[in-house]
């Protein structure tokens, strides 16, 4: 397994990290239809993302890779530090996202906590789950107003 996946890496939708390949090269890309196609389309699908709290079903997710697509602030984000537990027809993976967010006014490194949960449907591995947190309280503001805004917070 690799130790990092930037979403540049060969997607075999048949295997899990093509899974993460997949989703990573969606967001780097800011591929909303890939997007699409790496998630669970019911309202099976949940996510809890420090931009947009607790989310369920596609249309509701759509709306914070939306936000991010179509926001002020460029960002990468890569997947590292990660393990890889499959059962059946389900795997789960837990790691550390870091990530380069920059506009106009400022670059941010950040990192975000970050588990996902993936279900084989239809022959492909579909995400059903994500959890993503950022620890610190400096840089999850720092994080959320350039996101929102562009702008530099006030005080931090």
């Amino acid at each position: 397994m690799a130790l990092v996946i930037t979403g540049d890496e060969e997607i075999d939708l048949h295997q899990p990290e093509g899974a993460l390949n997949q989703y990573y090269r969606a967001f780097n890309s800011h591929d909303i239809k890939l997007m699409e196609r790496n998630w669970e389309s019911g309202t099976e699908a949940c996510m809890y993302h420090p931009l947009g709290g607790i989310r369920r079903g596609w249309e509701e997710i759509r709306e914070i890779y939306e936000q991010i697509f179509s926001g002020p602030a460029g960002m990468m984000v890569e997947y590292q530090d990660f393990t890889l537990q499959r059962f059946n027809n389900t795997f789960l993976t837990v790691g550390l996202e870091r990530g380069l967010l920059r506009t106009q006014a400022a670059t941010l490194e950040f990192r975000i906590r970050t588990s996902r949960l993936y279900s084989w449907r239809a022959g492909e591995w579909r995400q059903i789950h994500y959890h993503g947190s950022i620890e610190e309280p400096e840089l999850l503001a720092r994080y959320l107003t350039l996101v929102l805004t562009g702008m530099v917070p006030d005080g931090i």
